[in-house]
């Protein structure tokens, strides 16, 4: 990408997140193309989590989402930019319903195309979930 359509994605990804924030799916959903792919960091399609595909199943994911951690925050991001791919770095904070804190580093790998985002690929640290891995 160009510095130009840096500040493009730069754009978009900041309204994303935005969206994300405030669980707007309106939002989201302005910044996603129509065949749109988020790849969850966990559940249950090995390899890869759970893959969420289109703005209903988007938008759907997103208030379960908000249910099982309602006070879920984005920040300290830092974006890496690679031809159509946006890699984003970021620290996830937030309460799940039942009270347990959650405080974690995450990327996402973003594809870009036609300037709307195509896919979001979500990982996330799994604190507690293992011993001494990676």
């Amino acid at each position: 990408m160009n510095s130009n359509t840096n500040e493009v994605a730069l754009a978009l990804l900041k309204k994303l997140g935005k969206g994300f924030n405030n669980n707007d799916a309106n939002a989201v959903m302005d910044c996603v193309t129509d065949d749109f792919e988020w790849i969850l960091a966990t559940g249950p399609d090995a390899p890869h989590g759970t893959i969420v595909r289109g703005r209903e199943a988007v938008t759907a994911t997103m208030a379960a989402r908000a249910k099982e951690m309602p006070e879920l925050r984005f920040s300290e991001t830092d974006l890496i930019y690679a031809g159509d791919r946006v890699i984003g770095t970021y620290r996830a904070t937030g309460r799940f319903a039942d009270g347990r804190a959650l405080d974690v580093r995450g990327c996402d790998v973003y594809v870009i195309r036609d300037g709307k985002i195509a896919r979001k690929d979500s990982y996330w640290k799994q604190i507690g979930a293992g011993s001494k891995g990676g």
